[in-house]
């Protein structure tokens, strides 16, 4: 029996496409042509309307200035694209370039509030079997 080779195809650079549209297309479209592609958290979101700050970062985004935001609710939206922004993460201001696939999901997914726990080895006298270990 002869043996299967797969070959691992190498991954595509094509153009970001979100549900078919590319960038340039979802940066021309209205807002009621953009909610129906949208997911629901999103949609319902933009149908109850921004809040007074959150209308403060999309006009401060869209004049181009460079924005520090507490506002980590707010729904990245496809004029963002590639525009800096500081996100607060409870500490910090983390400064991110919106990415193409950030369409839609919110600015608090990008600045972390908890760090990356990385347990240590445990210390002598931690475990039953580590009282007897010898110091030296």
């Amino acid at each position: 029996m002869a043996k299967k080779t797969t070959k691992r195809m190498p991954k595509r650079r094509e153009e970001y496409t979100y549900h078919g549209y590319t960038v340039e297309q979802l940066k021309s479209m209205s807002m009621e042509e953009l909610l129906p592609i949208m997911p629901s958290s999103a949609r319902r979101k933009i149908l109850r309307g921004f809040t007074r700050d959150e209308e403060n970062v999309r006009a401060k985004i869209a004049a181009g200035d460079s924005v520090r935001t507490h506002v980590r609710s707010m729904i990245i939206l496809p004029e963002m694209i590639g525009k800096h922004v500081a996100i607060y993460s409870g500490k910090e201001f983390i400064n991110i370039e919106i990415p193409v696939e950030g369409v839609f999901h919110y600015f608090g997914e990008f600045a972390l509030t908890r760090k990356k726990v990385s347990h240590g080895s445990a210390g002598i006298g931690a475990t039953r079997s580590s009282k007897y270990v010898p110091l030296k």
